[in-house]
């Protein structure tokens, strides 16, 4: 299936937010509004590297888990 820029960026910047919920250092992690600003400026092709997704952990089942 193909997904929208904004699904891949809804997606990734949700799992972001996830991600720094318990363990967010303003020192090292970009602000959730940084973030998604930095997404903003990536390709389609780099919006799909960012998700990590492969063979096991597929584009399909990162944006059911984050979409």
């Amino acid at each position: 299936m193909t997904y929208t820029r904004d699904q891949l960026i809804n997606a990734l910047s949700y799992e972001y937010t996830l991600l720094c919920h318990d363990d967010f250092d303003p020192d090292v992690d970009m602000s959730s509004s940084d973030h998604r600003s930095y997404l903003n400026s990536l390709s389609y092709d780099e919006l799909v590297s960012e998700a990590c997704t492969d063979d096991i952990f597929t584009l399909d089942e990162f944006i059911l888990n984050y979409g």
